[in-house]
């Protein structure tokens, strides 16, 4: 039970961080927000991993499964995510980020020939019809572009690989620091390159207004993250990951009770919601 107690814990930290970067949002641009998060994750980790830990951990086989991972998250994915906030607004794309399970369905039946139970296919239906009423307009809504969906559906896609890379680390050093440690800081360095090369320094200054809303968001992203490897140390992707992914009830709840000045949460989005969460349990048994 501990492992599945800290991936919802996770899930709830992650729900938090997308309400506190919308908020800041509003002043600055979700670039700033992503640098201020590598740099408070990376001090944080390391200076635990530095203190407590003999350096040789950082040169084992298992550095290259975290490196592998950092190239594409938290780097890509919480870039993607970001985007989707700002553009969707933290309930939708919240939700739509939380269809990772699916995508592992459909990775592990095209390509590596396996024959899901009817629990995981029932889980996938709902999962799709999750997303098809978080996507429903009416009325009244919010006004958005369907390319923008594109984003957190991305993020969900490369996360659900990553996961991957993450355990595979994990399994052959179980040092959730030391992992969170790497993955961190490749996706820092390779956020830094990617700013240098496209001179692009005016997005990563934040505006002062939003220093109260990113900077602990950054703190909160950081104890997510940690909690994210510590689950995948302590249990298993099957299990933790779908955990990990009902942030979408969370960050539909969170809207409901600390956005309402930005977003409208709809019937249909919190059904939506639901039966994606759902979707994710049923996938779970498995």
């Amino acid at each position: 039970m501990w492992p599945e107690f800290i991936a919802l814990l996770s899930a709830t930290g992650w729900a938090a961080d997308a309400i506190l970067v919308r908020k800041g949002a509003r002043t600055s641009n979700i670039y700033a927000a992503a640098l201020i998060s590598f740099i408070i994750t990376a001090i944080l980790l390391w200076t635990i991993v530095l203190l407590f830990f003999p350096l040789h951990l950082l040169w084992t086989p298992a550095t290259i499964y975290f490196v592998l991972s950092g190239l594409i998250q938290p780097f890509l994915t919480r870039l993607l995510h970001y985007i989707g906030l700002t553009r969707l607004g933290v309930a939708r794309s919240g939700s739509l980020r939380g269809a990772g399970p699916l995508f592992a369905v459909l990775i592990a039946v095209t390509f590596l020939g396996e024959r899901p139970n009817l629990f995981v296919y029932g889980g996938t239906l709902l999962t799709m019809a999750g997303v098809w009423f978080i996507l429903y307009r009416g009325e009244g809504g919010a006004e958005w572009r369907l390319f923008d969906v594109i984003f957190p559906l991305a993020a969900s896609f490369v996360a659900a690989i990553s996961q991957n890379l993450r355990k595979m680390g994990l399994l052959l050093l179980p040092n959730p620091f030391v992992g969170g440690a790497i993955t961190t800081t490749t996706s820092l360095t390779l956020y830094l390159i990617s700013i240098c090369v496209t001179g692009k320094f005016r997005l990563v200054r934040p505006d002062r207004a939003s220093l109260p809303y990113f900077v602990p968001s950054a703190f909160v992203a950081a104890a997510a993250q940690f909690l994210v490897f510590l689950a995948l140390t302590t249990g298993d992707v099957s299990t933790v990951v779908p955990l990990i992914n009902t942030t979408p009830f969370f960050s539909v709840l969170f809207s409901a009770i600390f956005l309402r000045d930005l977003e409208q949460v709809t019937s249909k989005l919190f059904s939506g919601s639901i039966l994606l969460v759902t979707g994710v349990v049923l996938i779970t048994i498995r």
